[in-house]
């Protein structure tokens, strides 16, 4: 995957997971209320029309995913995304972060937690959806961890602010999980192997590669944005990313 540097941003890539799955981001409000327009804002919802673009700072070092969007109806992690895009910009970094604020900004712009009636979190290990084509991706950047943000609502699977991990066959992905638990408070829940509850997620695909991933989710009502949940999200990344030190 060969991503292009962007000339009125200085430190940022960026290239394409894919070039069928982009939408009109701008189309929810949810998401559109909580941006504000600056001209790198913009720019991430206009490259997002096109397919789903994933964004790279920093050079040399660990190579980590931060991902969200999965289930496009999960709105507080997808902004939380674009706020880390923001913050990381014109940092240096000794490593290297991708991005992908957006899985399937089709379904994001609509609000549907699936992609064509498709749930790309039970489907990574189909070949050539959305999120096969992100593992693939990560298989092809040498990415060596990922975090995978969501949000659960009330009455949903685990209907609570928590961080999911496995104990094997990556242990590490419950040391990742136990480090952001601690630093913010959110439940632990892990498993002692990866995909023993459901298949295809990308966290579970990821562990069973080899590939420590852990996946994050804030408490807020599907297709809205709870107070608090966006802060929350965020600060489940910059744990995410302050294990390895960044």
């Amino acid at each position: 995957m060969h991503l292009k540097k962007i000339g009125q941003f200085e430190n940022l890539k960026m290239g394409y997971i894919s070039d069928f799955s982009g939408g009109y981001i701008s189309r929810n409000k949810d998401i559109l209320n909580h941006l504000e327009l600056s001209s790198l804002n913009q720019f991430i919802l206009e490259k997002s029309v096109y397919g789903t673009p994933i964004f790279k700072l920093g050079n040399g070092g660990k190579k980590i995913l931060v991902l969200s969007g999965i289930h496009g109806n999960e709105l507080p992690p997808q902004i939380a995304n674009v706020y880390l895009i923001n913050e990381l910009l014109n940092k240096k970094l000794t490593n290297t972060v991708y991005l992908i604020p957006f899985a399937a900004p089709k379904s994001s712009m609509n609000n549907e937690r699936t992609f064509n009636e498709l749930d790309l979190n039970r489907a990574s290990h189909i070949k050539n959806s959305v999120s096969n084509l992100i593992m693939q991706a990560i298989e092809q950047l040498g990415i060596v961890a990922v975090g995978d943000f969501h949000s659960t609502s009330f009455n949903s699977n685990p209907g609570c602010e928590s961080i999911f991990s496995s104990k094997s066959p990556s242990p590490e992905s419950f040391l990742m999980a136990n480090y952001i638990s601690r630093n913010v408070g959110s439940e632990l829940i892990s498993f002692d192997f990866a995909g023993s509850m459901y298949k295809g997620a990308i966290e579970d695909v990821c562990n069973l590669n080899g590939i420590p991933s852990v996946t994050c989710e804030v408490l807020s009502p599907f297709g809205n944005v709870g107070r608090g949940t966006v802060e929350t999200s965020f600060n489940q990344m910059i744990s995410f990313l302050s294990y390895f030190g960044i």
